[in-house]
């Protein structure tokens, strides 16, 4: 069956065809950083209009990359929510008014799920069940997953994200955003041992996180020494990173070893992250855990995880209906 994905929750506008929930045939992702990167972050409203501009161009292309045309299409996912509900709307009122006009199925599929089937669009996917970390901008969460749609939030941030705390340090040291890539190319050159930053566990039986102390914490330092700050970046982003970093490794290991899974699959935006992958794959292989991460142009959002995962909402008969609506925050 080949699947027509469509994702437009925040600041990239993207579009690909799947085959049965596995064989990406195209991905196509425009994205808008050089609009919000301004302004420091994603301003909604300009992300939204910018979604109209590019949905129709991003589904041509990945429709002529994956050669088939649009009559081929068998159904259609679209990312429902979490996320900016104008950007959303564009999204899935356009995936909504195309599966009408040809007839077929369409399924509104939550975006956090998507991430978290991404790494079944890789060759060694891992067995049921595991347990998937979800770092992003907007989310950091842990799941225990049972099933393709079937997952139990075992744990989430009470404030901001990991890859929100990124953002916010790298605007503190005026480096520009996105701030995860950056911050992970400078601190591969500073001395995360130099700079000692908090680290939130919380309560270490728990799998909530609070990463909005560490974010306070730097700031702190950089108020507290404004002569010198600039010269150390590289050891403040090694610290800081360092410091989200080991928390998050921390809390999945035991999530994992809590309910007796052998396998975790790291997701999201911030899977990027080197150190992450580096420091969790190291981590938890010590602990005898596998951990299964997809390919970077995987972690990022992308329309290919949406169509994977709305291959078995259709599977698993979760079709949508005309009057469905978008949502802002995780049901």
């Amino acid at each position: 069956m080949n699947i027509l994905g469509i994702e437009s929750s925040c600041d990239e506008t993207a579009a690909a065809v799947v085959k049965n929930g596995t064989a990406i045939r195209s991905t196509v992702v425009s994205s808008q950083v050089a609009v919000h990167h301004r302004y420091g972050g994603v301003v909604p409203e300009l992300a939204s209009r910018k979604h109209i501009e590019a949905i129709v161009p991003v589904v041509d292309e990945a429709l002529t990359e994956a050669r088939l045309p649009l009559s081929d299409i068998e159904a259609i996912a679209v990312t429902r929510g979490p996320g900016l509900v104008g950007a959303l709307l564009v999204g899935f009122s356009f995936a909504k008014s195309l599966a009408y006009a040809l007839g077929i199925p369409w399924v509104g599929v939550n975006h956090l799920e998507g991430h978290i089937n991404s790494v079944f669009l890789e060759p060694d996917p891992p067995s049921f069940p595991f347990v998937a970390l979800l770092v992003s901008g907007g989310h950091t969460s842990i799941y225990y997953v049972t099933g393709h749609t079937s997952t139990e939030l075992m744990g989430q941030t009470r404030d901001d994200a990991a890859g929100e705390a990124f953002d916010k340090v790298a605007k503190m040291l005026d480096l520009g955003y996105p701030g995860g890539g950056i911050i992970d190319r400078l601190a591969k050159n500073g001395d995360p041992a130099k700079i000692k930053f908090p680290r939130s566990y919380l309560d270490k039986a728990t799998f909530d996180f609070s990463f909005s102390g560490i974010k306070t914490a730097v700031h702190r330092y950089i108020a507290n020494h404004p002569e010198q700050f600039k010269e150390q970046i590289p050891d403040i982003t090694a610290g800081f990173q360092e410091a989200v970093l080991e928390v998050l490794s921390y809390k999945a290991i035991r999530a994992a070893m809590d309910k007796g899974c052998d396998r975790i699959a790291l997701v999201g935006g911030v899977a990027a992250n080197s150190r992450l992958r580096e420091k969790l794959t190291s981590d938890a292989g010590r602990k005898g855990i596998r951990v299964h991460i997809p390919s970077l142009h995987l972690c990022g959002d992308n329309a290919a995880m949406i169509a994977g995962v709305g291959y078995h909402y259709l599977k698993a008969g979760m079709v949508a209906e005309l009057w469905d609506d978008v949502f802002s925050r995780s049901k």
